[in-house]
Formats: C-alpha cells, structure tokens, sequence
C-alpha cells in the first residue's frame, strides 16, 4: 500500500538552497540516489581500509575459517538491525536521522545524542582513515624511491592533516560529490580485492591456509571466535551515526535497504575476510603493509593509490552524515551557517587527531567497544519505537515543532525514559567486555556484548515507554501521519 504525506503542513519555510542541505524531509524529486547509485556509494565506503583493518583485527584472535564465520555472523546481525533502524524510517519519510530521534529523545534529548555520536565519532573516523592513508602514501614513497620514512613518524599526520583538508575542499560541494567519486573508486578497490585473494590461494592452498593459527593463538578458542563475532558486531553497528543521514536521499524504501546488503554488507565483509586472510598469510596485521608483498611493486602501488582515493570517500561520507546532523539539530547557529564552515568544525578535530596516530590507530578495538556502547541500545531503541510502538508510522510534523507545542516535545524537550533504556544498555554492555581493559566476563562467550546490550535497550524502552510515557499521553503515539494524495511518497 502507497500512503502519502503533506509536507507542507510542516511549520517550517523550506529554504531556497540545496534541499539535501537541510533538515526538512525531502521531495521526491529531491532525493539524488536509486538502488545502484546507493550500492555504489556503500560499497565505496565499506571497501575502506577500516575494513582491512578489521579483518585484520580478527585474524589476531582467530583462523581463516573461523574468520569468515566470525565476519559473517557479525555483520549480519548488526548490519540488519542498522537497516531496520535508522534506514528504513530516514528512507520512507526522507527525515534526516537524528531529526527522526526527536521522536524518541525529545529535542533537546536527540540534540545531545547528535553531538555524542556525530561530531566526536565522526571526528575519530575520519582520524584513523587518514592515518591508514598516511600509512599508505609513506609505503608508496618508501617502495619507489628506497627510502625508509617511519609509519610513527610527523610524515603520517601531515599526510593525514593534508587528507582532512582534501576532504574538506571536495565535501564543501555537497553529498553529490560523494557518489561521483564513489563511482570511481568502488569498482577500482572491488578489482584490488579479486586481485589479492586470488594471488593468496596461487600461494597457499585452502588447507594450507585454514592450518595458519591466529596470530594470538594461545587465547582460548571459544572465547576468541566470541570477541571476533563481536568486533563484528562492534563494526556493523558502527555505521549507524551515517546510514539514516545517506538513507534518506535514496528514491525508495528498497534502493535504501538492499544495497545495504550488496554495499555494506557484502563489500564489508568481502574486505574483511581478504584482509584477515592476507594477514595469517603474511603475519602483518597493518594493512598498506600487505600489497607490495603479496602483488609487486607496480600494482601494490596502484592499489595504495585507490585505497587512499577510498578512505577520503569514506571521509566525505563521515562527514556529510555529521555536518547534516549537527545542521539539523544544532540550533539556529549551525541552521543558517555556511556549508564550507561546517565542514571545518566536523573535520577540524580530525585534524587535530592525527597528529597523535599512535593513540588512534594503534586502539581500533577499543574504538570500536566505546562505539557500540552507545550505539547498540541506541539500535534497541530505535527498532522498538518505529516497529513496534509507532507501526511504522511517524508523526513527522510534530518532529519539527517547537518543544512547547509538539507531541513529542516530552518534558520539555527531553524523554528521560529513552535515557534509561539507553544507560541500561551501556551497562550491560561493560558488565560483559570491558571497554578499556577489554577483557571479557564469564558471560561472554554465550552472548557477545553488542547483541545483549541492543536487546536490553529495547526491551527497556518498551516497558518504560508502555508504564510510564504512553498512559501520559507523551510521545505523539496516538497521532497518525496525515495520509491523503500529497507529495511525500511513502512506500
């Protein structure tokens, strides 16, 4: 069934300006992306070398076999769960993602988990993608002119910094940028992978391969396949604070969700199982390490070039997400400001990063822990509010109402309920990996900590919301979307 919506019955003036620049819900005809431009573009973001390194990452506590398991299984999971929430609610109503979290924080509530996730996770992403291409370039340079630069040394984060302002220069012209160089670089970085999983197995057969142990192999095996599933998980709920933001320019509900599955899903983990398997093969868990080795001078050459094209495509991505969310719910500052201005306070801190890349780069675990603490229930939430709660049906007016008028205004402007679920997620998920020491209690390896910590969120949301928000009448769950011929399509 096709409903419709009136966006004009929206209290806000649609400004004269690029609409995907905004916060207001796009038209149709504003929307840029179809279900290949949208694989595209997740492809050319998966197939970062953030990839690599994760499945580098895994080869640390598992085998080759146990590895395509463990990537699988993990991405799965959360991959789904992250299309369900954000991208199917930013997709159908064309409402950027944290503007959607009004409903369920409130505006002030939604407002501050903006800030958390988008401008310091974005910050911290675009930070380790522009140390690997700092890895990269200094490979490039050490391999062709026989010098020897260190990977530690000030060469990395002045290519890392130099990265960051690239970015920057191309991001100022807005997310259109991003699927045309996504269009180069994805193809390209598709061959690279073909290119080195064939030339692993014209070295290795698969026997010979699956006998490698990992490269930390006197954990206990249960426990390490259990910490690879979840850095699995970890990883796949870590595009969250940007699916819902790129969602919401695809044309349909299906050219958002299914190339979730070709792009995020599928390039994701492809990378991953190539990288953890070059890794075993060659005992070098650093990436831009394996490709002159394994491919030669010329091609190993070629392919750090693309893979540094692809890290400021997935650098463009971060940043679009975080400078349209911090638009959208920064307030009237942020509102009426200059996109190139923007970009400086979303990747500013990025550049700042990368001159600590030991801190950085050297931590991906931790990083990624710290990451799915808040965005596990975060997912939880999510689900359970537009699924079960709402029924897929969004009050969207009341989402840009002011806080004393709108229906999901709550106690003006925050639901504390949403950050009691959200807190009772986090602690379930210390209580079973610690963020810092990362070690694992004697309950995960039955249950990760991602999923646990998701389910808990969820399930607290819901009894709280059910107890305590409905029978107040809070939360604009009475109210239906105006549904007539209108010009919002609605799958």
């Amino acid at each position: 069934m096709v409903n419709y919506i009136h966006t004009e019955t929206i209290s806000v003036a649609r400004v004269p300006e690029d609409a995907t620049l905004n916060e207001l819900p796009l038209l149709p005809k504003e929307r840029l992306w179809g279900f290949w431009d949208y694989s595209v573009v997740n492809i050319g973001l998966a197939i970062a070398t953030w990839a690599f390194l994760q499945g580098a990452t895994v080869a640390y506590y598992v085998g080759a076999a146990q590895a395509i398991a463990s990537v699988v299984i993990g991405y799965g999971i959360s991959v789904l769960l992250v299309a369900l929430s954000p991208v199917l609610a930013s997709a159908k109503y064309g409402v950027e993602q944290f503007v959607m979290l009004r409903s369920i924080f409130g505006h002030a509530g939604a407002r501050l988990v903006m800030i958390t996730t988008s401008t310091i996770f974005a910050a911290a992403w675009s930070a380790i993608l522009a140390i690997m291409l700092g890895h990269g370039l200094v490979n490039i340079a050490n391999t062709l002119f026989g010098v020897e630069i260190s990977k530690t040394g000030a060469a990395v984060s002045v290519l890392g910094l130099i990265a960051i302002i690239a970015s920057w220069a191309i991001l100022a012209r807005g997310p259109v940028s991003v699927e045309r160089v996504s269009k180069i670089v994805a193809p390209a970085l598709v061959i690279i992978l073909v290119v080195i999983i064939v030339i692993i197995f014209t070295r290795v057969s698969w026997s010979e391969l699956t006998a490698i142990p990992a490269l930390d192999p006197e954990q206990n095996p249960h426990v390490s396949f259990m910490v690879a599933v979840e850095l699995g998980v970890a990883g796949g709920f870590a595009w969250w604070p940007n699916m819902g933001n790129l969602a919401r320019l695809t044309r349909s509900s299906r050219a958002a969700f299914w190339p979730n599955w070709i792009g995020i899903f599928g390039a994701s983990v492809f990378a991953a199982v190539v990288g953890s398997f070059a890794a075993l093969l060659l005992k070098i868990t650093e990436p831009t390490d394996w490709l002159v080795p394994l491919t030669g001078t010329v091609f190993g050459v070629i392919a750090l070039v693309a893979i540094a094209f692809a890290n400021v495509t997935a650098i463009l991505s971060q940043g679009y997400g975080s400078m349209l969310a911090l638009r959208s719910g920064g307030g009237k500052a942020f509102r009426h400001m200059a996109w190139p201005i923007m970009g400086v306070i979303i990747l500013g801190p990025a550049g700042i990063l990368v001159f600590f890349p030991g801190a950085v780069y050297d931590n991906y675990g931790r990083f990624l822990s710290w990451g799915a603490i808040l965005v596990a229930p975060l997912v939880g939430i999510g689900i359970v509010d537009y699924f079960i709660l709402r029924r897929t049906r969004v009050p969207v007016r009341e989402l840009y109402k002011p806080v004393a008028t709108s229906a999901v205004g709550y106690w003006r402007g925050w639901n504390p309920v949403a950050f009691v679920a959200l807190a009772a997620g986090a602690i379930v998920y210390t209580l079973l990996l610690h963020p810092i020491s990362y070690e694992p209690s004697a309950w995960f390896p039955y249950t990760t900590a991602s999923i646990p910590s998701c389910l808990v969120g969820g399930a607290v949301y819901w009894v709280l919301t059910k107890t305590i928000t409905q029978p107040r009448g809070l939360g604009g769950y009475t109210l239906e979307t105006p549904v007539s011929t209108g010009v919002v399509r609605l799958p």
